[in-house]
């Protein structure tokens, strides 16, 4: 089940809000901002791993490509994000076991509403930095099929890394219901897509098989589960999976800044595998925590 996050260093945390840091109990934006109003903004999740940022230079592009699809104005310039995001972990003393929120808002309005053309002021920066370990166990988790289907480019494109996150809540609800860890979302064409908060993979003898990023996120993490697969000789294929592929796989993973690897082991009732972690998953997790600690972007402080 999920890891509790309450650690106690995260009572005094320092936020930046809008280019400023301030107390945890003091950061806030406006009721005007355009994320209270509609959900109006983009967001990453990065981890700081030894004194460095896994994967940083994505994450950014990610960002900003998600605010310019979007039509954001005035869009923070790299160089002024990655200041913030700096600042931030060294008011903090953070340099290792921390998840960072990051956060891009089209900004304040001058009045209620949706329209973008009430957005005078220019987006609005969000850095939230906490120790918080991977948001899932390594031992496993179960998941269940959400009647909620994943958005794809004829809905909103789930290539823009937005701040609307209902369809992903929604199906999130449904798990906790089935009292389960997450949800398994398949998309219009009844393929799996991902869950609602990870990117999915499977496992059938020696080969490594994930969705078609059509109606999922592209993550991060699954980008580099990819490489990693290529550098080490591992066949790995993009191609559309069907849920009973899914039950009948040797092994199932999900990937995700926040939850890492983690083994699936159960989909609607049915064990997948042995219903322990298997090899494939075992050894690229191993990969994965070899690669985010000897790269990323390091600290300077």
């Amino acid at each position: 089940m999920t890891k509790s996050s309450s650690d106690p260093r995260n009572a005094d945390i320092l936020v930046h809000v809008g280019g400023a840091l301030v107390p945890r109990d003091e950061a806030r934006v406006s009721v005007f901002d355009s994320s209270v109003q509609g959900g109006d903004a983009v967001w990453e999740g990065l981890r700081v791993y030894a004194g460095n940022i896994a994967e940083l230079d994505a994450h950014l592009d990610r960002l900003r490509a998600s605010a310019h699809a979007l039509a954001f104005e005035r869009i923070p310039d790299r160089k002024d994000i990655r200041q913030a995001i700096f600042d931030t972990l060294e008011a903090n003393g953070m340099r290792d076991g921390v998840h960072i929120r990051l956060t891009l808002t089209r900004g304040e309005k001058t009045t209620s509403g949706m329209n973008p053309r009430f957005n005078r002021s220019g987006p609005c920066l969000i850095v939230l930095a906490e120790w918080k370990p991977p948001v899932y166990g390594d031992t496993g988790v179960r998941l269940v099929t959400s009647s909620i289907r994943r958005n794809n480019p004829q809905c909103l494109d789930s290539k823009i890394h937005h701040n609307n996150l209902l369809n992903n809540i929604l199906a999130c609800i449904e798990a906790n219901v089935a009292g389960v860890d997450s949800a398994l979302m398949l998309d219009l064409n009844g393929f799996v897509s991902e869950t609602n908060d990870t990117n999915v993979f499977m496992v059938v003898g020696d080969q490594v098989l994930t969705p078609n990023a059509y109606s999922c996120l592209p993550g991060i993490t699954r980008a580099l589960i990819i490489r990693l697969c290529q550098r080490h000789g591992i066949p790995c294929l993009e191609r559309n999976l069907s849920l009973t592929e899914m039950y009948t796989a040797d092994e199932v993973f999900t990937t995700g800044t926040m939850g890492e690897l983690t083994p699936v082991l159960e989909i609607d009732g049915r064990q997948v595998g042995t219903g322990e972690p298997g090899p494939m998953t075992r050894r690229l997790g191993e990969l994965h925590a070899d690669w985010v600690r000897g790269h990323g972007e390091p600290l300077p402080f």
